[in-house]
């Protein structure tokens, strides 16, 4: 299914919001109406999809000679505030997470008897996966010389660019979307003679509202402040300009960047309409931090520019014009209260009437660059739309490492992440999780019973059995032995009978398949969820009976890129002065796990709980990659320890994703 964004082709796992139901009414409510009293919630009528400060605020009104007592607000059966007299009837709640379901009631009682209630349930926003998404859709106005909006042009008389490249477009319609808007409020100091007009302003816009659009008042200084709304009411968006008290410096970049979040996950038409002197004094974002954010967000910004205490600085109005300019926007200095009705009735007319133009795009590499867009259309006529977009990056590569750190004495030590650097092909990279290695691990065992292992079958038959029982029991096992050829005892299982029933059989004869063993081993592990690992014990080196040819089908060489695609680990438990040490040791070492040597089976035991102290001692880390190439291709992954004489053990690195 094609998902349809706003110039943009950014998709991931998604915040979807949903609209808040409004319970209805119960009898005494009804009755309560019936009189003329009544008592509604205008805000909040959605969320925002983040954790803020929200104004929830009813409106009230009272038959003639009807008094009322304090309005109660709840949320979720808790009382959050009273208001004893308004209006504005009005209370601030923190909304700490949106992913919950809230039900926000707001009761009094009149002087008649009745009871007056309202009831809005906030529904959690939804974490949902959405398509790939492959179409552009650009909200385009058209203006004539005298700048009057356009309706009356033919499709075929609009053309689009990406990158200066003529797109097909797929259709143009004059389809009305519901508006999102977060009417964004400077209230600092130097607005402190100017509220009356900004509160008209407000209003203004807010009257001009269709029916589905909402609205959120978000009062600003250094930060924004109480959010009002989502609403629909006009009254109650008044109200919130009303309660505003100027003070402060001004944080104007900040603040936009703010708002954008407010609208990351609306499902309409959004944008930002800013009221301000233009003065900024206080933020940490640049003007080219903004830009970049309406590219990532495709929010249009409208400015209406009030001159404050001081006016509005040429530096402040260039700015101003930029940021609506490159959003598809438009400024507006209205000096008085006339050319304020203008402004907001423009700014009505622009965002509802616009060309919404769909197109894909000839370029669909999703490589996270910007791509300027731009509508051509008819001599005489003027297309404004948003400069561009930026294409989906690849998703984020986040491998996940895990090893074990040890002293010059190979004692284990404890670490945590800011005892660590970890490096990517040179590159350093920043640690996301870190923790203690406690999932469960997939174990293949596999034995040697190989003729020369006869003289130790009754210690080979006790150590693996005790190594079995002191497996955790949520870790799966499964059982190899090999001799000619390596043989399947059982698969992956938590069933430990199975393990100890096979092992009990253990009957050494034959030549040593090492090789072989190993193969099949990590293809038993492959595709397996979870950590892994491999634990092989021997005697020898891989050779047939007579020790005059290699015992394998499969060679060294075979084992090591296996064991990368797997992301196994593998240890290795050498018996007696006849085996390949130097081949066992690689095998562990480049896999991040360890070697052990006993020189008679009576020391195995002692070789096998030192794997299962690895097993236990052992932590994973997470991070997001900074190269985000899906190119397939093998990462090598240091661990360095900060401190000296310490070794980390590692399996040396991990695959990217393949496109």
């Amino acid at each position: 299914m094609r998902q349809w964004l706003l110039a943009s082709l950014v998709l991931a796992t998604a915040v979807v919001g949903l609209t808040a139901a409004r319970q209805a009414p119960g009898s005494q409510d009804q009755a309560a109406g019936e009189t003329g009293t009544s008592l509604r919630i205008t805000s909040p009528l959605g969320r925002t999809g983040t954790a803020t400060k929200v104004r929830i605020v009813a409106q009230v009104t009272l038959a003639s000679g009807v008094t009322l007592s304090p309005l109660d607000f709840y949320v979720d059966g808790v009382k959050v505030g009273t208001v004893e007299s308004g209006p504005p009837y009005a209370v601030d709640w923190v909304d700490e997470n949106p992913l919950e379901r809230r039900e926000i009631v707001v009761q009094a009682n009149d002087s008649a008897g009745h009871v007056l209630k309202d009831t809005v349930v906030l529904p959690a926003y939804e974490v949902v996966e959405k398509t790939g998404v492959t179409g552009v859709l650009l909200e385009t106005s058209v203006y004539d010389k005298t700048g009057r909006f356009v309706s009356s042009l033919e499709p075929n008389a609009l053309r689009v660019t990406e990158d200066g490249i003529d797109q097909t477009i797929d259709s143009v319609t004059r389809e009305n979307i519901p508006n999102d808007l977060v009417m964004l409020v400077d209230n600092s100091q130097s607005m402190s003679r100017r509220m009356d007009f900004v509160r008209r302003a407000t209003e203004r816009i807010a009257a001009s509202l269709h029916k589905q659009d909402r609205a959120i008042v978000a009062p600003f200084n250094k930060h924004i402040g109480t959010v009002t709304g989502p609403s629909d009411d006009a009254a109650t968006l008044g109200q919130a300009i009303t309660a505003m008290h100027a003070g402060g410096g001004t944080a104007l970049l900040d603040a936009l960047i703010e708002a954008m979040h407010l609208l990351e996950h609306a499902e309409g038409r959004r944008a930002i309409v800013l009221l301000t002197d233009g003065y900024d004094e206080n933020s940490v974002a640049t003007q080219d931090d903004v830009l970049k954010a309406i590219g990532e967000t495709q929010v249009t910004v409208y400015v209406v520019g009030i001159g404050g205490v001081a006016g509005i600085s040429l530096k402040g109005e260039t700015m101003m014009r930029k940021i609506a300019e490159k959003s598809g926007g438009r400024v507006y200095f209205p000096p008085r209260e006339a050319e304020l009705v203008m402004a907001a009735d423009a700014i009505s007319s622009d965002t509802h009437s616009r060309y919404l133009i769909t197109y894909t795009p000839k370029n669909q590499e999703k490589d996270g660059t910007w791509r300027e867009v731009a509508v051509k259309v008819p001599e005489g006529y003027n297309a404004r739309t948003r400069a561009g977009y930026f294409a989906p990056a690849p998703p984020p590569i986040r491998p996940t490492i895990e090893f074990t750190v040890l002293d010059a004495s190979r004692r284990y030590v404890d670490v945590t992440a800011a005892d660590l650097e970890v490096i990517e092909d040179g590159v350093s990279q920043k640690v996301d999780t870190f923790q203690e290695a406690v999932d469960p691990v997939s174990i293949v065992v596999a034995l040697d019973q190989s003729g020369s292992m006869k003289k130790s079958a009754d210690l080979v038959r006790q150590t693996a059995k005790d190594f079995v029982l002191a497996v955790r029991p949520e870790d799966s096992l499964a059982l190899i032995l090999f001799a000619d050829e390596p043989k399947y005892a059982h698969v992956l299982a938590t069933n430990r009978q199975w393990s100890l029933d096979a092992i009990e059989k253990y009957n050494p004869n034959g030549g040593t398949a090492l090789y072989d063993a190993l193969w099949n081993s990590l293809l038993t592990l492959k595709g397996v969820p979870g950590r892994r690992a491999v634990v092989v014990m021997t005697d020898g080196r891989d050779e047939n009976n007579p020790g005059t040819a290699p015992g394998s089908a499969h060679m060294f060489d075979e084992i090591l890129p296996l064991s990368r695609q797997v992301g196994a680990t593998i240890y290795t438990v050498g018996l007696g002065t006849k085996l390949d040490r130097e081949t066992l040791e690689k095998l562990a070492n480049e896999t991040g796990g360890q070697s052990y040597f006993a020189s008679d089976a009576a020391a195995l035991g002692e070789q096998f709980q030192a794997v299962v102290e690895n097993l236990r001692r052992r932590y994973v880390l997470s991070y997001t990659s900074s190269n985000t190439g899906h190119d397939g291709k093998w990462r090598a992954v240091q661990i360095r320890p900060r401190s000296h004489g310490l070794v980390v053990a590692t399996g040396g690195g991990y695959f990217a994703p393949a496109e």
